[in-house]
């Protein structure tokens, strides 16, 4: 889960972040400030994986708040001006957002964002975790066993409300984890998110159809609409 907060002071604004957010199960919104001063107290006690900053703010602009705090979290920019893009990214932002933006969009710069970085941690730490391989088989606890699955006979991991289930060709397993433990357990290169509820194994899929990806003849799952465009992008050549 990131942990996220919100530093924008155009309440319309805020309510289209709020929106978008609440649709990611990935995202767990903590606070929304009107002004970066506020969020400086905050972030002082609480850790944060990502900001969601606007550019112009009242008292002290976003960019000059990235500059004045120490240990700067992941940061997603709103604007409804480009000319700062180029500052920006030289802040080492994750991505620059200009108002008016999609949930399409959104999700893209969302995705940016390094799957479980903690905002203590330091590059080189993020970079030795990131460097493990994935597991070839998993262990998933049924009653007092623990069955063993390998990794690569997952067709799709679907999310249902409080757990997860893990789909072969032969069976389904049922786990407690969410989503986005299966994403980090499980990287996503082979094993993508492709609507808010599936993470498919690419290596499995026989064909793309539409919205749906297929397994097989009878097997398939839905693309969503805010997924679709990267998944596109990176595998659809």
């Amino acid at each position: 889960m990131i942990r996220c907060i919100i530093i924008e002071d155009q309440p319309p604004a805020q309510r289209v972040l709020q929106k978008f957010i609440g649709d990611m199960e990935s995202l767990e919104l903590k606070a929304t400030f009107a002004d970066a001063l506020k969020a400086m107290d905050f972030l002082k006690s609480e850790s944060i994986d990502l900001i969601f900053l606007d550019i112009h703010l009242p008292k002290i602009s976003g960019i000059d708040f990235l500059k004045t705090i120490p240990n700067v979290p992941n940061v997603i920019l709103t604007t409804a001006f480009s000319d700062y893009a180029l500052e920006s990214y030289d802040l080492n932002v994750v991505d620059y957002l200009l108002k008016p933006f999609s949930f399409e969009r959104f999700i893209k710069a969302v995705n940016k964002v390094p799957v479980g970085l903690d905002a203590s941690k330091k590059p080189s730490e993020e970079s030795n975790r990131n460097s493990k391989s994935r597991p070839d088989v998993l262990f998933i606890k049924s009653g007092y066993e623990h069955l063993k699955i390998q990794v690569s006979e997952i067709l799709y991991i679907q999310s249902e409300a409080d757990y997860t289930e893990i789909f072969t060709s032969e069976k389904k397993f049922l786990t407690s984890h969410s989503l986005r433990h299966w994403l980090q357990t499980l990287g996503d290169v082979l094993f993508v998110q492709i609507h808010k509820s599936f993470i498919v194994n690419t290596t499995n899929i026989t064909k793309v159809s539409g919205n749906r990806i297929y397994f097989d003849t009878d097997t398939h799952v839905p693309i969503g609409r805010a997924y679709k465009e990267e998944f596109v992008e990176r595998y659809l050549k």
